[in-house]
């Protein structure tokens, strides 16, 4: 035993002498010091999760005020081993060229994610749109486009990365190799002792000089992160210091004074969107604001778009403030909601999709009348509360709201429709404006399986890659091996000469560089490979999935999941665990898994919350969600702070497990016969059971990040999987060039719900519309009228009877070859990022003098000359910069370039000004005159001049007839519309 101890201080350090109490102590410091690393570890972890919380808090707050080093302990070579600190320290300094690299690329990324990012949540948000023009794939080659542009830079990222990761594992081989000739021409003995010991320090100095490259990853990634947050959190807040609010106590006379007032919507603009206003109403004043639409944007108490909240209607109702339920009562009563809700399967308590997509127009302007009227406030902001509603209900709402609940309130009507002015104490009319030049979510629960492994190799020749990456990596791992024991079979035997013994040894480890390097390529190829695969698959998926899907899923949880690259580097290892690795496998996969729905709630919320930052700022409910969104950033961190706490859990065991090992291993060595192995298979036992530690957690590690990041293609794959609608194009039974030539549509025994389980909306109904003739829908909000436009665009399909279009019964043609047969104007105008000719013709296929000869027609060729650009000036997110109005003459536009023989209007003058749907029906009386034009319409005048009128009420057909029979008829439903509206007339 004493001739081992002397051959190897190695084993000195492992097994104390009984007589000396130092290195007893030195022994419990040693391992009191590694369960102090975990506690600091663990606290490093508790502040690094505070600061994201703190940065995701800030960035969401902000967004509602918009305008190691080792050093060996022991040497054993002597100067020889500088040769090794010299070829470690040479890997490091390598690391920054790459670095600088790496951050190029890495920001190019970020920014190239951020165009693909956008153009999906834009995609995502217009898909009706989208589909009713036919453009779902015009629009996805777009993101196409832009996802080869990003994987371009991707694949640069990764390639940088892996030979980050070369170095790191080729350093040590070339480190031991230099010192090892540097001993021999040095002359420093090379025996037992000294090449073991000083293999084991450098694997211990290895482990610190490994993660270089995982650092400087990290490092660089939070100094973009952190250049971009910083962007975002400088720029400009509103100047709330201009805005006085004082109590009714301290100002009698007046509620709102507004005094030399220039207000614009950008920061430094050229002219100001309203100049010298002197603006001054009295309490319990009403004051109206109309004029031509010609301004962009209103900031509003009740907005002329509703913004709705996922959840139920009784929290939108509610918006945070207790229930009073004779209050809620009256709300809900003043506010036309009560046969809405009995119309509903649950009342008020019926879930309602993000942006209240399963709601009708009229049903969400409402619900946004009632919010505000629940709110019981002093003064109210109301943004042309009316044009979504039919004309019956825009009177009870008058009445019943406007004049009887707000009455002693001041109230700030902005509406373009006059009939109501009479009864407002004063008027404000803007006739010329100013403009400024323009420049809950379903997890898997359980073991994950092999299914999605399969899924992730199973991608264009990921498995060839895998393959290459897996036996590079076995033959990596065999050539450490084989190095290390031709060195410990050898290293004593007299008959092998020093020069012989060290150059075997580094063509062994240069051969074993060569794996590394293909392994890494192996790898990036695997990930690129997979990521573009599964990505455009998911892509497929969600431009294919029916109009359904979008209605019940949050747009958070849609892009929760399109940003994730599934393309890190894998390193495949089975190994059998003991029962605790497998607790913790089972366990982390669940944590992952949660943590993933959290992260999807919590994007669900701020796109809400961006959507609806003017609503919640004239609410003064910033605070609110402000707790709100902490609540979801706890709970997301929550989740992630027990992944990595879970890491640590096994860390302390597998630390226990080690030392147990390695100790049993040693006192089995110093117990077992002198020449039982020899002293180079002893020292090269030690030297690796001092790195069993790291191998054998980083070999876990490894494997639960595996199982952890395949949830990843496992969350992918439910989205991979949606039913989607019926084919875009049917080969076999496409329709005739020209199609349709006459317009004729024959609807038989149509029945329509929109989800299995759900009740029928529309109730055997039948009627043909002839060939040219102008038809006219009528009805109250929700009886119907948008689903029956809905089912002759095949956005829902029918559980019974047929649509024919001119002999041709279109269940049985592609969706494509349907809707771009067909012109739409829809209900809400949607403008999407780009230029004017790109929202005219996303397609290209028609010329710049016809776009400026359809504008003509619009009314909008001086509106875009103005512009910097003409056709290619900007159009902003969403239209910002066009008026609704003019957002709805673009829809003309589009229309008109399309000469389809059907036109459709779902509502198309609803937000829009007398002057506007002046223009918007002269046009198609005579551009459209020998077309079929339907026309869904609550503004009556509208539908006058129809030849036929259709009136619906509760999904079923109540009359069909010409509008002057049934003007004549007693009891008729849409007699009773036009007298409804003129009596309204004649009373204001």
């Amino acid at each position: 035993m004493s001739k081992i101890e002397l051959e190897f201080p190695l084993l000195e350090t492992l097994i104390p002498p009984k007589s000396t109490s130092a290195r007893n102590l030195s022994m419990i410091l040693r391992q009191s010091g590694a369960f102090t690393k975990r506690l600091i570890f663990n606290l490093e972890l508790l502040i690094g999760f505070q600061v994201r919380s703190l940065l995701s808090a800030a960035i969401y707050r902000k967004q509602l005020r918009l305008s190691n080093a080792a050093k060996a302990k022991r040497s054993a070579v002597g100067l020889a081993s500088l040769a090794a600190v010299g070829v470690i320290v040479l890997s490091v300094l390598c690391n920054t060229p790459l670095a600088m690299l790496q951050h190029k690329f890495h920001s190019k990324l970020v920014l190239a994610q951020d165009e693909r990012l956008k153009a999906v949540s834009e995609s995502t948000v217009n898909m009706k749109v989208l589909k009713l023009y036919a453009w779902e794939m015009n629009f996805k080659s777009v993101i196409e486009r832009l996802r080869k542009q990003e994987i371009k830079l991707l694949k640069d990222v990764q390639l940088l990365r892996g030979c980050n990761l070369c170095l790191s594992y080729i350093s040590p081989i070339l480190a031991s190799s230099v010192t090892l000739v540097a001993c021999y021409f040095t002359g420093i003995p090379l025996n037992a002792r000294n090449v073991f010991t000083f293999l084991a320090t450098l694997g211990i100095v290895h482990e610190p000089v490994g993660l270089c490259p995982e650092i400087i990853e990290m490092v660089i990634h939070a100094k973009v992160a952190f250049r971009r947050i910083i962007q975002f959190l400088e720029a400009g807040e509103i100047e709330c210091e201009n805005i006085r609010q004082m109590d009714f106590a301290e100002q009698h006379e007046h509620a709102i004074i507004i005094g030399s007032g220039n207000l614009s919507w950008e920061e430094n603009p050229s002219l100001a969107t309203l100049r010298s206003i002197n603006l001054e109403v009295k309490v319990g004043e009403k004051v109206a604001i109309c004029g031509e639409v010609q301004v962009y944007g209103k900031i509003a108490y009740v907005s002329q778009v509703a913004w709705i909240q996922s959840g139920s209607i009784q929290d939108n109702i509610l918006f945070g403030c207790s229930m009073d339920e004779q209050i809620y009562q009256e709300t809900i009563e003043m506010c036309s909601l009560v046969q809405d809700l009995k119309m509903l399967p649950f009342g008020d308590l019926t879930e309602i999709g993000e942006r209240g997509i399963n709601l009708s127009g009229g049903q969400k302007q409402r619900i946004q009348l009632a919010r505000a009227l629940y709110q019981d406030a002093d003064i109210y902001f109301l943004d042309d509360p009316f044009s979504a509603v039919d004309a019956h209900t825009a009177i009870s709402i008058f009445n019943d709201y406007v004049i009887g609940a707000l009455s002693g309130k001041t109230v700030l009507l902005v509406t373009h429709q006059v009939d109501f002015l009479p009864a407002f104490d004063s008027i404000l009319v803007k006739e010329s404006v100013e403009h400024q030049l323009v420049r809950q979510e379903e997890r898997e629960t359980g073991d994950i399986g092999l299914k999605p492994y399969f899924k992730y190799l199973n991608q264009k020749r990921s498995f060839f890659y895998f393959s290459v990456a897996v036996l590079c990596q076995t033959i990596f791992f065999g050539c450490l091996i084989l190095q290390n024991y031709w060195l410990a079979a050898n290293v004593q035997n007299l008959r092998i000469s020093k020069l012989r013994l060290i150059l075997v040894y580094t063509l062994i480890g240069c051969s074993s560089m060569f794996f590394v390097v293909l392994r890494a390529l192996s790898a990036v190829a695997l990930g690129l490979k997979s990521s573009m695969s599964i990505f455009d698959q998911l892509l497929n998926s969600l431009f294919h999935a029916p109009l359904a899907f979008y209605e019940s899923t949050p747009l958070g949880r849609i892009l929760s999941r399109v940003p994730i690259q599934v393309s890190s580097d894998l390193n495949v290892v089975d190994v059998d665990l003991p029962g605790s690795i497998r607790y913790f496998s089972a366990s982390i996969k669940e944590i992952v898994r949660i943590n993933g729905t959290t992260k999807s709630i919590l994007a669900s919320h701020l796109g809400e919350s961006i959507t609806g930052s003017m609503t919640i700022r004239a609410y003064e409910m910033e605070h609110r969600f402000f707790a709100d969104n902490l609540s979801f950033i706890d709970k997301n961190v929550s989740t992630s702070f027990h992944i990595y706490s879970a890491s640590e859990w096994l860390n302390q065991r597998l630390e226990i497990l080690c030392i147990t090992i390695l100790c049993s291993t040693a006192l089995l060595l110093v117990l077992l016969p002198t020449k039982t192995f020899g002293p180079g298979f002893v020292g090269m036992v030690l030297a690796y059971g001092l790195s069993l530690n790291h191998l054998l957690f980083s070999t876990v590690q490894l494997n639960c990040t595996l199982e952890n990041d395949i949830i990843s293609v496992e969350r992918l794959n439910q989205y991979m999987r949606i039913p989607g609608e019926a084919p875009k194009v049917i080969y076999g039974n496409r329709p005739v060039p020209g199609w349709p030539a006459v317009g004729r549509v024959e609807i038989h025994d149509l029945e329509i719900r929109y989800r299995t389980n759900t009740p029928i909306v529309l109730k055997g109904i039948s009627c043909i519309f002839g060939g040219g003739h102008k038809i006219g829908i009528v009805g109250r909000t929700g009886s119907g009228k948008s689903t029956l436009i809905g089912a002759l665009f095949r956005l829902v399909e029918p559980v019974g009877g047929k649509i024919v279009i001119d002999g041709v019964d279109i269940s049985t043609i592609g969706l494509y070859d349907l809707r771009s047969r067909l012109g739409i104007i829809p209900q809400d105008p949607t403008l999407f990022i780009g230029t004017v000719r790109y929202n005219l013709d996303p397609l290209s296929q028609h010329t710049d003098q016809e776009i400026w000869e359809v504008l003509g027609k619009c009314q909008l060729r001086d509106s875009v000359q103005d512009k910097q650009g003409g056709l290619d000036s900007l159009v902003q997110q969403d239209g910002v910069n066009w008026s609704m109005g003019q957002r709805q003459l673009f829809c003309l536009g589009r229309a008109l370039l399309r000469r389809s023989q059907i036109l459709v209007l779902d509502e198309a003058t609803a937000s829009i000004d007398n002057a506007t749907d002046f223009i918007l029906q002269k046009t198609i009386r005579s551009e459209f005159a020998s077309c079929t034009v339907i026309t869904v319409a609550h503004r009556i005048p509208t539908v006058m001049d129809s030849t036929m009128i259709l009136a619906i009420s509760d999904g079923k057909i109540i009359e069909y007839d010409e509008p002057m029979k049934l003007m004549k008829e007693e009891g008729s439903l849409f007699a009773q519309l036009v007298k409804e509206y003129w009596s309204h007339i004649h009373s204001t």
